[in-house]
């Protein structure tokens, strides 16, 4: 399969064409962009990454969806399947690899506990590598991690502020890295501070386009 394009929904949510199949990631407040997913990937049950009236609209009993196996309930529509960290799954020709997504800074660890099992993905599709990191700190395991694309969250409070994102960019072997799911949270001129900041510490930073389709060739 060939990826096609990226685009950006917002937050954490994306949305990837693979030979005229869609697939999503964390799919929350999608608007006008309701394309039938034929695969879902979702990192953990927080209300802005699983949210099932969202599912409602672009998945029906053919979609393939793939959730943290403590969170198989909660989703409403599907071929659901539970997935656990450090595992490989496989479906119509895209593989992907679960990698462990937690918080380890003292004053965040309840918001996403080691223990849950939640997850960020790498996608392999033909050799190109996708991936998104999920809810999590900097963590130990993203120093093995060895991709083309890396979608690491920002915005401190639940997840890393840019410092922490500058670090972890720093361990992570990615041709570009691109920082999500913080404009919510850090606002409009937060968010553009904390945008200038990562690009001048990180060389292979881009910030991407809302709702823009982000081409990228490998």
């Amino acid at each position: 399969m060939d990826l096609e394009f990226i685009k950006w929904l917002g937050h954490a949510s994306f949305l990837m064409t693979l030979n005229g199949k869609n697939l999503y990631i964390d799919p929350f407040n999608v608007g006008n962009t309701k394309e039938h997913a034929d695969i879902i990937l979702i990192t953990h049950p927080h209300s802005d990454h699983l949210s099932p009236q969202d599912l409602k609209l672009i998945a029906d009993s053919k979609t393939r969806i793939y959730v943290p196996k403590d969170s198989v309930s909660k989703v409403p529509v599907g071929d659901i399947v539970g997935v656990e960290p450090d595992k490989r799954y496989s479906f119509k020709g895209i593989s992907f690899d679960t990698v462990p997504a937690y918080n380890v800074v003292e004053n965040r660890v309840h918001y996403h506990p080691k223990e849950n099992g939640w997850v960020g993905y790498v996608l392999n599709i033909n050799g190109i590598k996708v991936y998104h990191a999920g809810d999590t700190d900097f963590i130990n395991e993203m120093k093995r991690i060895v991709t083309g694309l890396a979608l690491l969250p920002m915005g401190g409070t639940y997840v890393m502020d840019v410092n922490e994102v500058i670090l972890a960019s720093k361990s992570i072997k990615a041709e570009k890295i691109a920082p999500i799911h913080y404009r919510q949270l850090l606002g409009r001129e937060g968010s553009k501070a904390a945008e200038e900041k990562f690009l001048e510490n990180v060389k292979n930073g881009i910030i991407l386009k809302q709702d823009g389709e982000v081409r990228y060739s490998f």
